[in-house]
Order: C-alpha cells, then sequence, then structure tokens
C-alpha cells in the first residue's frame, strides 16, 4: 500500500483512563500535553471512532486525533483510503482560512491577465526555487490576476533585492525581471518599503514555507505542484492556477 495511504503516522502514548470519553475529558486530558497549544474544537470522526482535537499554536493551527479513552494521541496525515483525500489537510486549510479582503493589496504587487478573472495571492521569496517554478507556470496563463507580496526569509540577501524591487519605478517588472529571467533590480534599497511589514503579515498568516499562496475562499496552500491544491483551486473558480493551460 502507497504510503500516503497510511492511516496516520506516529503515535504518542499518554497516561489516561480507559473508559468511554466525553468532549470535556479529552480536554482536561490533552491540555497538558500539548505545550503552549490550545485546543479550539474536539469532534467525534467517523473513522474508526477517533476524535479530531483542532489545536491553536503560535505559528499556527495543529490537528491531533486520540481514541475514545483519550489513551493515546495519534500526530500525522488522516487519509481517506477510498479517495486519497487527505482530510488532515483539508481541516487545516479550513482552521486556517483568512479575510481575502483584508489583505493589504496596497503592498502587492499585482498583475493581471485577460479579464483577470481568477485570482490568487502569493507569498514569495526570490529566493526560493519553487516560487520561482510556480510564477513561471502562472505566467503561462490567461485570464488571471496574481498579487505577489514579497516575503524574504530564506536568507538577507533576499531582503536587499526585494526592497530594491520595491524602489523601482516598475515593480511588477523588476520582479517579473528577477524572478522569470534571473535579472537582478538595479534600483537602490533604501526608499521605504512595506518589507518588514509583509514578513510580519506571512507570519501570522502561517507562511511557515514558500510558495505559500491563498486563494479568494480564504484557504491556505502550499508548495509549487501539489494536484489536491489543484483540484481545490478549480473548485474556487481558478481552475489550473497551479499548472495547465487555463482551459
Amino acid at each position: 500500500m502507497k504510503a500516503t495511504l497510511s492511516l496516520l503516522l506516529g503515535a504518542a502514548v499518554l497516561a489516561g483512563a480507559g473508559v468511554r470519553a466525553d468532549e470535556q475529558t479529552i480536554r482536561q486530558v490533552l491540555a497538558s500535553k500539548l505545550g503552549d497549544g490550545k485546543i479550539v474544537e474536539v469532534r467525534k470522526l467517523g473513522q474508526a471512532g477517533l476524535y479530531e482535537v483542532s489545536v491553536q499554536r503560535p505559528d499556527g493551527f495543529a490537528v491531533v486525533y486520540t481514541d475514545e479513552s483519550a489513551s493515546v494521541i495519534f500526530v500525522g496525515s488522516l487519509i481517506d483510503a477510498r479517495t486519497e483525500r487527505n482530510l488532515t489537510e483539508e481541516r487545516l486549510r479550513r482552521l486556517s482560512k483568512i479575510d481575502w479582503n483584508a489583505l493589504p493589496w496596497k503592498n502587492a504587487l499585482t498583475m493581471k491577465r485577460g479579464n483577470g478573472r481568477r485570482e490568487i495571492a502569493i507569498f514569495s521569496d526570490p529566493n526560493c526555487p519553487f516560487c520561482r517554478r510556480f510564477e513561471a507556470e502562472l505566467a503561462k496563463l490567461d485570464d488571471i490576476t496574481v498579487h505577489i507580496f514579497m516575503y524574504p526569509v530564506i536568507k538577507p540577501e533576499s531582503v536587499r533585492q526585494t526592497k530594491a524591487v520595491w524602489c523601482s519605478r516598475d515593480r511588477v517588472k523588476a520582479w517579473n525581471d528577477l524572478m522569470l529571467k534571473g535579472i537582478a533590480p538595479t534600483a537602490s534599497p533604501d526608499c521605504t518599503t512595506p518589507i518588514e511589514a509583509l514578513v510580519a503579515l506571512g507570519r501570522r498568516l502561517g507562511a511557515n514555507s514558500t510558495p505559500t499562496w491563498f486563494l479568494p475562499s480564504g484557504e491556505k496552500y502550499s508548495g509549487a505542484d501539489d494536484e489536491r491544491s489543484r483540484a481545490l483551486a478549480r473548485r474556487d473558480g481558478a481552475t489550473a492556477i497551479a499548472g495547465g493551460n487555463g482551459s
């Protein structure tokens, strides 16, 4: 059986009573086991008598699972063996949804092609090879609006480059030259920029890897070529946003 069909990855044994638990019992048993995490929801699943526990941590959300007696914690991804859907990823996307309209659009580099009906907002670092690959694929699509939030978190050079892009006369061209052609911006990076604010925003939104991207639904994705992300992008009316020909 493929690795992706593993029901759960890893297990941490906890001390717990061997009696049937309710939500309050699970909260009491797990609260002291989750460090700086705060339980935000407990719900019973239809699979294997499991309880899903949603946890909010300083760096974002996490999901763990426990049994009916709250005697063990299962840490990892819950996979639907029939459809191969990653139920844990889907739950995390719902938990970490953002308010799309609250994003600071004035600090974005926005490029529109065709009617721009599909939209995507990307937190991108110029020294991230996956970001460059992702943006190269997006550049092939029509009828799309791409909002780039520069997110220089990989190395110090990224900060200098993104500030130079912001200080350029044509910011969109400077960014595309950097990401798609490897041409460094020539502007001096000494103007007032929103770069520090964008880094802080990305961290608040849980952008723990690059690229991290959002659709108008508010759901968060990471990576450049996730097939499940493509399927969900189609559901949001953003067909082929992560690949394909835009048909």
